[in-house]
């Protein structure tokens, strides 16, 4: 089976790693998030992304792969990657929230508002948890920084590709 992500971060999850069974320890992984007013129960712990990361590696299932250090979103089918971007997440005062979600509502268009924004006509948007989104920017091409407020911006054609890809229920798991 292939990684999805690096050796260094499964060796600090305590995971399996080529067949050795390492100690897993219960630590939350986001500490700063807490202070960004995200709710606590979307603050996963790494070994539970990544115990996710496998079950979805080893299955047939289409799910969404975000990495937050890496910015970029790749789209799987079981273990095979068939679809991989550039993103932008969000900035540090509004950052991304780590975990396993799932695509909640999907709209060709949405208004999103919010403190100091209102943005008509967000294309190819879908929902994975509460406000947070994966949806198409037209206002901006710096894709490979953070700069949203939370949500995963991808250029419109890929946010088109993804829209048409996914259904409701695909799972969106969310990682550094």
């Amino acid at each position: 089976m292939k990684s999805v992500i690096s050796f260094s971060w499964w060796r600090r999850c305590g995971l399996v790693v080529a067949g050795v069974a390492l100690t897993i320890s219960p630590v939350l992984a986001f500490p700063s998030l807490v202070s960004a007013n995200i709710p606590e129960d979307a603050i996963a712990s790494e070994d539970t992304i990544a115990r996710k990361l496998l079950a979805l590696q080893s299955s047939t299932e289409r799910w969404i792969q975000i990495d937050l250090t890496r910015q970029t979103l790749t789209a799987w089918e079981g273990g095979k990657p068939v679809y991989s971007i550039i993103i932008s997440t969000g900035k540090e005062s509004t950052p991304t929230p780590p975990g396993t979600f799932a695509i909640q509502t999907k709209y060709e268009r949405a208004r999103m508002t919010g403190p100091g924004y209102d943005v008509p006509d967000v294309p190819f948007t879908m929902y994975y948890y509460g406000g947070y989104a994966i949806h198409g920017a037209y206002w901006h091409n710096n894709f490979g920084t953070p700069v949203s407020h939370g949500c995963t911006n991808v250029a419109v054609n890929h946010a088109e590709w993804l829209f048409n890809w996914a259904d409701i229920g695909t799972p969106v798991v969310v990682h550094d």
